[in-house]
């Protein structure tokens, strides 16, 4: 995101050199930069216990095509407190283990998405309104439904690197 305007007392910012930063944007009135960043969100494989399967779901206002558990991270959440959250409202499941993968940038929404394994036990998918479907995949099986080159699938595919 990129700021023209002050979002503490909405006066317009102009460049100011930042040192080593370069040119950022300033407001004069409350004496600080504002600098350019990225939403960050996660995105979550969960597998289950045995590393056998992958949950994916659907959602249409997202995407057509299959997609791994993902929100943004809250004012004052951290990105495993948010991992877990999401996994809980999207998908109705508790998580056992949250553990950080890789960070990957998708352009297309200026998003910094925060890739975790999320261990759950295999249970039935509760869906929340704002998902339109779920279900368990094999891992194998799941890499040729996930967009090839997408985030969900390069996570996957760092996972399954990470296992051999």
């Amino acid at each position: 995101m990129n700021f023209t305007f002050c979002p503490d007392c909405g006066e317009k910012l102009y460049l100011k050199n930042c040192g080593d930063e370069g040119e950022i944007p300033y407001c004069g009135s409350c004496k600080r930069p504002f600098f350019p960043f990225s939403y960050c969100c996660v995105i979550c494989l969960c597998v289950t216990e045995d590393n056998t399967e992958i949950a994916l779901i659907k959602q249409k206002y997202v995407s057509d095509s299959y997609i791994n558990v993902a929100g943004y991270v809250k004012q004052g959440e951290t990105p495993e407190s948010t991992a877990v959250r999401e996994i809980k409202e999207e998908i109705g499941l508790d998580t056992i283990s949250c553990s950080y993968v890789n960070s990957y940038y998708y352009p297309k929404k200026d998003n910094l998405m925060l890739g975790y394994i999320c261990k759950v036990k295999k249970a039935e998918l509760k869906t929340s309104v704002e998902v339109d479907s779920a279900q368990w995949y094999p891992l194998k099986y799941a890499q040729q439904l996930l967009r090839y080159d997408s985030v969900g699938w390069n996570l996957l595919n760092d996972y399954l690197r990470g296992q051999l």
